[in-house]
């Protein structure tokens, strides 16, 4: 096990899969041996009673003790145990590059004062945790963030979150942030996703490695990498595009594909309507959904999400498409023109762009849903990490909660929870109702002195007060809600802007901004 990150190993009493074990002490066979199976995945047959058989080219003296899988039930877990065997491991032969947005406009005013991957998710999360624990999960310990607006908040989530438990003896895993910076070369800040990665290819290039990962930072979703690699290198593709299965109504959105027989992509349209559209069609069998799912769903649209061969990513940015800025518009349909072998591999689960305010709110609320929530965070083979902070377990006094997920540390008292998430160190007052809304929380806790201080001078503490009834919002961090403060939108306004009163209505969505102050009796 040594090499392993510490966290993947022990977060959640996470089962370790004994495929990525085998992969580990191959490396430590014989040169014959590693040769022997060299670019070859090394195939787990089932054997009778939960027991696997030796890969070949194994010495018996080397093969670890089994540990058994663990599975959870489907109300409490959304993936399948990994049974691939990536040579080489995907650890030391796989560079993972998350690409963290622009300034996230469409998500303001939640990116007021951070990166749009360090938006707060899930009472406990930020939407950063989710590519790197994907990355963790599917053995890729190596991880660069690229990210140029408020980086402030995320540097430190990272930092505190994984800066310590990635690296170790014999490992080099590491978490960093690559900030767009000037240099000789390149005077201009990142100008899309391939520009971004092009003016760090210099310490890209410097990774021993066979394949770039390339993710998004924005995107809700859980996925095993090392199935996605394993694809890339069986079909012996030049780049591997995760595709979505799409139905009609929704294919409109986004950019669809088209392949042949063997799942290469052959063509590339960009929100097609009517005609175009129709032309998008095609067989999903290939990629192995069942008939009757191939006929609900016969478009597939592209996550964002690609393996890239080192050299094929050297010679597409530097040679090719000097100039090009974005991966998904210019750089993959002309790497597809130019005759590469580009490949689809079918994603068919739950993933969820979160670009806007709308998408945003409906992932968060969809994680109270019941018996089995749309994205669920209870799964023990492949949990979702996070900043460790040290809170105590939140204290619930005399409520009445339904529907609703409780972040850590929260102190909730006397009052009405339903059909919401509610962030960690959050504070709600006697006789307040909480209905369909995402609470953040606040980053740090107000003494008893500091509230009583405050309340001397007429201020309001962090939280929500007495008596404040708040429907169909998100309130970000560290807000003062004060008494009897109704946040209903009792006229249906559907957009607005009033930052200056501390609020946006977005979709319908009251956003109050962080650190705002809403005075006791203010009605919105």
């Amino acid at each position: 096990m040594t090499g392993a990150p510490p966290s993947t190993v022990m977060a959640m009493g996470a089962a370790t899969s004994p495929c990525k074990i085998l992969s580990a002490t191959q490396r430590a066979s014989t040169a014959a041996a590693s040769a022997s199976t060299s670019r070859e995945s090394v195939s787990l047959l089932r054997a009778p009673r939960g027991r696997r058989q030796r890969p070949r080219g194994l010495a018996l003296s080397l093969a670890p003790a089994r540990r058994p899988f663990v599975f959870s039930p489907r109300a409490v877990s959304d993936s399948k145990s990994s049974q691939t065997c990536l040579d080489p491991d995907a650890s030391t032969s796989v560079l993972g590059i998350i690409l963290g947005g622009g300034a996230g406009t469409r998500l303001y005013p939640l990116t007021k004062k951070r990166a749009k991957p360090a938006v707060p998710l899930g009472a406990n999360y930020r939407l950063i945790d989710i590519p790197v624990s994907n990355c963790l999960n599917s053995n890729i310990s190596k991880i660069y963030v690229l990210t140029q607006f408020n980086s402030a908040s995320l540097n430190r989530h990272l930092s505190r979150a994984y800066g310590s438990n990635i690296g170790g003896y014999k490992n080099e895993g590491f978490v960093e942030v690559l900030a767009a910076q000037q240099s000789p070369d390149n005077p201009n800040w990142f100008q899309g996703t391939a520009d971004a990665v092009r003016q760090y290819l210099w310490l890209f290039e410097e990774h021993n490695v066979m394949e770039y990962l390339i993710l998004a930072g924005d995107h809700l979703y859980r996925m095993d990498y090392e199935k996605f690699i394993q694809a890339h290198r069986e079909t012996d593709a030049d780049i591997t595009v995760a595709a979505l299965p799409m139905d009609e109504e929704r294919a409109t959105a986004f950019g669809l594909m088209k392949i042949d027989e063997e799942g290469r992509i052959v063509e590339f349209a960009e929100k097609p309507k009517g005609e175009q559209l129709k032309a998008m069609m095609v067989d999903t069998t290939i990629l192995g959904l069942d008939d009757v799912r191939a006929k609900e769903m016969p478009y597939i649209a592209s996550m964002g999400i690609y393996v890239i061969s080192k050299h094929v990513m050297l010679q597409l940015l530097r040679d090719q498409f000097p100039g090009a800025n974005d991966f998904g518009s210019e750089v993959i349909p002309g790497a597809t023109s130019s005759g590469m072998r580009v490949q689809a591999y079918l994603y068919d689960g739950y993933w969820e762009d979160i670009g806007t305010i709308e998408a945003f709110y409906n992932a968060n609320l969809g994680i109270t849903k019941k018996p089995v929530p749309d994205f669920s965070f209870y799964d023990r083979s492949a949990p979702i990490y996070t900043q460790p902070r040290h809170l105590p377990p939140s204290k619930v006094l005399d409520a009445d909660v339904t529907d609703s997920v409780i972040g850590e540390g929260c102190v909730i008292k006397n009052c009405k929870i339903h059909h919401s998430v509610v962030g960690l160190r959050s504070c709600i007052s006697e006789g307040a109702i909480i209905e369909d809304t995402l609470l953040m929380g606040a980053d740090y806790y107000e003494t008893e002195a500091d509230k009583k201080l405050l309340a001397d001078k007429g201020g309001i503490p962090i939280g929500i007060g007495k008596n404040s009834h708040i429907r169909r919002a998100i309130i970000d961090k560290n807000a003062r809600i004060g008494d009897n403060v109704k946040i209903i939108n009792v006229d249906n306004v559907q957009e607005a802007a009033r930052e200056t009163d501390g609020y946006f209505i977005k979709s319908g969505i009251v956003t109050v901004i962080k650190d705002a102050l809403l005075p006791s009796g203010t009605v919105i």
